[in-house]
């Protein structure tokens, strides 16, 4: 037993030494007994500064109220994902975002484990995406509104509902209230936001636009609000999207995926019109008109507690909902030659329309991906087409896979029978009785609310 429990050990640690995070571990007494080399990176110690040591000895500025690994051992309670900066026993400054835990042998906590990530490393990754919105890297004097790209003009349509929308879009593009475009993806949902900023009184201002499912949660308010001189160690002055997008429009797409309680910091800048950056402490006035985007029905989100209902209701002062490409079917060949005629240009080719095989199968396709999938599939079967119209046979491999899969489906006749259709039925409900029941007749019979005697009969009718 006790060459097993050696070996177990021996095990767990090598386990413990591979994984590629901070972990450190202490018993009840605040004493380090497990300490990763990573961890020890993040701190810049060595281990051997560590392991033995009480907790607050070697991280002094830490307190027992402030020590996530002591809170635990104190609550017994877990804690996820919290920031925590101290310094270590030579004075270096860390910030790391941790994940702590109780550990119970039976009923009695006998110490804690922290899984720590570098927090300073994703702040200096967030300063260099903030270089890039900026368009530093190459000139000072680069403006961010280089970006915009397109105007109402560009969203092709004959259906009146979406001319419609665009004509209202541009009439309140003149006003500074906020915005909410629902749509599914490859609606247009940019087109349609550069658009309105296009046709608003600030079209000469900058337009930012941010992805917020694009960027990790631990940097998106760094990305947002900007960081202040000494925040974390390394860490500069520097603009947010808010301060960058000052006198224009920020765009905010996917925005239920931005985290909540960042969702309750935007709601306020909002209201007030006021920035602090990350670790300052003066507030920046800015003058920005903020539109958002969202892939999922905001009902949804609001729903599955995605998005908070204050936020949802001061963005949804004017709101849009981008119909899918199945719901236009007038605008399927109406894209489908501009695209045409687009390609033709950017790939020195003549190609004069698509077949009717093509046109009967894009009439009846769903168009999950939208106009971006149309225009995906054009461009595609132009760089292979050599005659002169696009046809059903040059499709891209998934397409015609699901055809196929179409074809084959309407093959399988369809048994109306409403004889056999029962039988079927009672055969399934009296196997999935039985079997939750261990095969005993009288259990499954009350499942199925019948008498004993009728179960038994049936059994013995369907030749179960």
């Amino acid at each position: 037993m006790a060459e097993l429990t050696a070996l177990t050990t021996e095990v767990l640690t090598a386990i413990l030494k591979s994984i590629d995070e901070g972990i450190h571990v202490v018993n009840t007494e605040g004493k380090t007994i497990f300490y990763n080399t990573v961890a020890a990176k993040h701190d810049g110690l060595d281990p051997k500064e560590v392991l033995g040591k009480h907790l607050l000895d070697v991280f002094p500025s830490l307190t027992k109220e402030s020590s996530t690994l002591l809170k635990v051992i104190h609550t017994t309670k877990p804690i996820y994902n919290q920031t925590q900066v101290y310094q270590n026993v030579h004075g270096r400054r860390i910030d790391t975002i941790n994940t702590t835990l109780p550990i119970f042998l039976g009923k009695e906590i006998i110490g804690a484990v922290e899984i720590a990530k570098d927090y300073t490393r994703m702040k200096l990754l967030a300063e260099s995406l903030l270089d890039l919105q900026r368009g530093l890297k190459n000139s000072k004097k680069q403006t961010v509104t280089k970006q915009l790209k397109y105007t109402f003009s560009d969203l092709k349509t004959n259906n009146l509902h979406f001319m419609s929308m665009k004509e209202e879009a541009a009439k309140l593009a003149k006003s500074d209230s906020a915005i909410l475009v629902y749509g599914e993806s490859g609606t247009g949902k940019e087109l349609f936001v550069q658009g309105i900023h296009h046709e608003s009184l600030r079209s000469s201002g900058p337009f930012i636009a941010q992805n917020c499912a694009a960027i990790p949660e631990t940097l998106l308010e760094s990305i947002l609000f900007g960081t202040a001189k000494g925040s974390y160690t390394g860490a500069l002055d520097r603009k947010g999207l808010f301060e960058l997008a000052d006198g224009g429009t920020l765009f905010l797409d996917e925005l239920h995926t931005m985290p909540i309680e960042l969702q309750a910091k935007l709601l306020r800048v909002l209201e007030d019109g006021l920035v602090r950056r990350v670790g300052g402490s003066q507030n920046m006035a800015v003058n920005v008109r903020v539109i958002a985007a969202m892939n999922e029905h905001p009902r949804t989100a609001l729903m599955e507690n995605k998005l908070r209902s204050d936020l949802y209701f001061r963005l949804n002062v004017f709101s849009f909902s981008l119909l899918p490409l199945r719901e236009r079917i007038e605008d399927i060949f109406h894209l489908t030659d501009h695209f045409i005629n687009l390609f033709n240009q950017s790939l020195k080719k003549e190609i004069k329309g698509i077949d009717k095989e093509l046109k009967d199968f894009f009439l009846t396709y769903s168009w999950p991906g939208n106009v971006r999938e149309l225009k995906h599939t054009i461009e595609y079967m132009m760089n292979l087409c050599e005659g002169e119209q696009l046809q059903f046979k040059g499709l891209p491999i998934m397409l015609k896979q699901q055809v196929e899969q179409k074809e084959r489906k309407r093959e399988i006749p369809v048994d109306f029978s409403l004889r056999k259709n029962i039988e079927k039925l009672e055969k399934s409900l009296i196997m999935n009785a039985l079997n939750e029941t261990g095969g005993n007749i009288n259990q499954a019979a009350k499942k199925l609310d019948i008498p004993r005697q009728t179960l038994q009969y049936k059994i013995k009718k369907l030749n179960l």
